[in-house]
């Protein structure tokens, strides 16, 4: 058993570690989009190579934490060429596992982008400061004013592009000064997903589970129920109102 300040020593440990292992990732990810953005081959060696041997005992742990970010954000999936796992190639991953936004053709990942930063919106109180956002975005090395691979110049995509699509809603901070601005879900967003689809993703790319999150899963539930009740009693409505001509009918 740990005392008081074992413990703490321990947690403080514990936390550089985790950033530095969260930097690992991040270059590897910036690394991975390289390669397949020039259509090359990606090896084993030249992973470990940049995890370093410092840290080659959490190989196992930084690949897969990458693997899940390809994938969940960038809709890019790692397969082995060789068969030995000495060799991967990217592959575009067009399973979206049900989440429906954006719909335009060809959106794939900026609709997995999307449905994270709508996760970071919600974990941040359902609003979410610019600098909030540009922090999440850079652990995907993805950075304003910085052209991207995927998804072209990221601050015209957030600030834009999803925001007249409606999907976010980008506004000055309330008696901000200087001005600040936060994001927000936009209309489509809370039309087209849910509190609960989104805490799944945001889950997912933590490596964890929605109820890991007590206070969101809560909210998330809440946000189920409300939708069950308000899709009730449309269809009540909708039964009413094609029941209505019947029973004129049957008074002629």
């Amino acid at each position: 058993a740990q005392g008081p300040e074992e413990g703490s020593a321990g947690a403080s440990q514990a936390a550089p570690r985790k950033d530095l292992l969260a930097r690992k990732a991040r270059i590897l990810v910036e690394f991975l989009l390289e390669k397949y953005t020039k259509k090359e081959p990606i090896t084993q060696n030249a992973l470990m190579k940049i995890v370093s041997r410092k840290y080659r005992q959490h190989y196992s742990e930084i690949l897969s934490t990458v693997r899940e970010r390809m994938e969940l954000v960038f809709g890019l999936e790692m397969k082995e060429v060789d068969g030995r796992g000495n060799i991967y190639t990217l592959i575009r991953k067009l399973n979206l596992g049900g989440n429906d936004c954006p719909r335009d053709e060809g959106a794939l990942p900026k609709s997995r982008l999307l449905m994270v930063l709508l996760g970071v919106i919600f974990m941040n109180g359902n609003r979410a400061t610019e600098e909030k956002i540009w922090e999440f975005l850079s652990m995907l090395g993805v950075y304003a004013g910085r052209r991207h691979c995927i998804f072209g110049e990221p601050r015209r995509l957030i600030t834009k592009d999803l925001v007249q699509k409606e999907y976010l809603n980008y506004r000055r901070v309330p008696n901000s000064d200087p001005p600040r601005y936060e994001f927000l879900w936009g209309p489509r967003a809370c039309v087209e997903t849910s509190k609960m689809k989104v805490l799944e993703a945001l889950a997912k790319f933590h490596g964890r589970v929605p109820s890991s999150f007590p206070d969101l899963y809560d909210e998330a539930l809440r946000d189920q129920a409300e939708r069950a009740g308000l899709r009730g009693a449309a269809r009540a409505r909708s039964k009413a109102e094609a029941s209505a001509p019947s029973r004129a009918s049957s008074h002629i």
